[in-house]
């Protein structure tokens, strides 16, 4: 395999969701380095934010602007009703234009280092103004300060109100966002002891939202109290905390091994992460200068890294649709995939996020991955059906396919309605012969091994024309276990 074909599919991958369809020809050609430098170059410019709640649902708010998160019984039960019932429908809305940024969007790094704090700070409410508001401070900061994206985090409602901090108050302290900052978000359990949670919740008292999403400090609640906390005392503010934390390296260890894990290999080397750790924590936290020192780094190449990762289910469904353009006319069958596999954005499983690694692998998930790609050429229908929970399937439960006739007959059946674009697939190997036209595929989709030698895979491919075997040989590349690595 051409050396610079191996190294910029590997970079595309982990520095994005995979090669675009319209670059196949310069995957050979360009340098690495000059790829990355482009990738690097397209993610400089602050991200569009996106504005997807319902007027309606904002003039419902805005009616009640006085009325903080913590006593929604204020509402009317209609008013509940509508906020609930608008924001599982505008998450839906959120969740597959953010899959659209994802695939087409130049600034690809930037969406991957939003998926990846997306997880870290793992929230979940049924909220569209919430979760809206934190993926847009998470889209905002990505590649910027780990200071700043922390604090601007830890003043979401979403991350308030999943965490219970609305109900963290003087004399009653509620020790969760305090644990899961420590645990999950900075320095990682193991370094800091119950007393830390404690002292630390006490000093995060007062800290609440308004139903606008709108951080609120309520002094009244707030235990101005002398608190220790690694060794500062005082009467410590939550922003004291946060500052605390981010001054013990071990923050910086521990976010660099887990984007270690991320970027690079589940399997970790300490030496590395340590050395990159260091630099991390003297920057005073940039993340872009963090990530240009692990992407733009030799050993980041080396073989051990490449194909050593199972793709999550955001990235091969994402990755699949850049190498295989596709006009999708429901798009929010995506949802039921996002179920089916165990990723669904914006409903992490819990406060940790999800496992990731060979976690994303059972032998239903691998089955289903495998069929996929024949469903989606043939728009096809998935029989499948997830579990019936609409807070997950964001409305997807009354969504009927009238108009099929299989819908009748099973109920659970979910119709891909797709059109791949093959004219602008195909001409992407007209300079191959037809000799060649396996191993330059293989070569293309593939990270490791191929699945099968030609002779092996003839019995299953079209051979009545050129085209019908380019497309024939693609789509049974995707539907291998080797495809499920990058």
């Amino acid at each position: 395999m051409n050396l610079n074909l191996q190294k910029n599919k590997h970079l595309w991958w982990r520095a994005g969701f995979g090669p675009p369809a319209d670059q196949v020809k310069e995957l050979s050609k360009k340098k690495p380095e000059a790829l990355f430098h482009s990738i690097l170059k397209a993610s400089e410019k602050k991200p569009v934010l996106f504005d997807l709640v319902d007027q309606s649902l904002k003039d419902l708010v805005m009616e009640n602007q006085q009325m903080s998160t913590g006593k929604m019984q204020g509402l009317k039960p209609e008013e509940k009703q509508i906020i609930r019932k608008q924001s599982v429908q505008d998450i839906s809305k959120l969740n597959l234009r953010w899959l659209q940024e994802m695939t087409e969007s130049p600034a690809q790094l930037l969406e991957k280092m939003s998926l990846f704090w997306h997880g870290h700070f793992a929230s979940k409410t049924v909220n569209i103004i919430y979760d809206q508001a934190l993926l847009n401070v998470i889209r905002s900061n990505a590649l910027g300060n780990f200071r700043e994206l922390l604090f601007n985090v830890s003043k979401t409602a979403s991350m308030i109100q999943f965490l219970n901090n609305n109900q963290n108050k003087k004399g009653h302290p509620n020790e969760n966002f305090a644990r899961e900052l420590m645990e999950l978000f900075t320095i990682g359990r193991g370094h800091y002891t119950e007393t830390d949670v404690k002292e630390s919740a006490r000093a995060f008292t007062g800290w609440g939202t308004n139903l606008q999403g709108e951080f609120i400090f309520r002094p009244r609640q707030h235990d101005d109290g002398i608190k220790t906390f690694f060794g500062k005392t005082g009467n410590l503010s939550g922003e004291d905390i946060l500052g605390i934390l981010l001054e013990q390296k071990q923050t910086a260890i521990f976010i660099t091994r887990k984007i270690y894990k991320f970027f690079v290999n589940e399997m970790v080397d300490e030496e590395i992460v340590i050395t990159l750790a260091d630099k991390f924590y003297k920057s005073g936290y940039d993340i872009h200068g963090l990530m240009i020192g692990i992407l733009g780094s030799s050993w980041f190449y080396d073989q051990k890294n490449i194909g050593a990762q199972i793709k999550s289910p955001v990235l091969w469904m994402v990755g699949m649709r850049r190498q295989l353009p596709l006009e999708m006319q429901n798009p929010a069958v995506q949802l039921i995939l996002e179920r089916l596999l165990g990723q669904v954005l914006f409903s992490p499983p819990n406060v940790a996020g999800w496992p990731g690694g060979k976690h994303w692998i059972d032998s239903s998930s691998l089955m289903l991955r495998m069929q996929v790609p024949h469903i989606i050429s043939q728009s096809d229908i998935i029989l499948s059906r997830p579990k019936d929970d609409d807070d997950v399937m964001m409305g997807m439960r009354d969504q009927g396919f009238i108009n099929n006739p299989k819908k009748i007959n099973n109920p659970g059946a979910q119709l891909f309605q797709t059109r791949i674009l093959w004219d602008d697939y195909t001409k992407n190997f007209n300079d191959i012969t037809d000799s060649g036209l396996y191993t330059t595929i293989c070569d293309l989709l593939l990270q490791r091994s191929f699945p099968m030698n030609e002779n092996d895979m003839i019995r299953y491919i079209d051979e009545s024309n050129r085209e019908k075997r380019i497309e024939s040989i693609t789509i049974r590349i995707m539907g291998t276990p080797e495809y499920q690595l990058c």
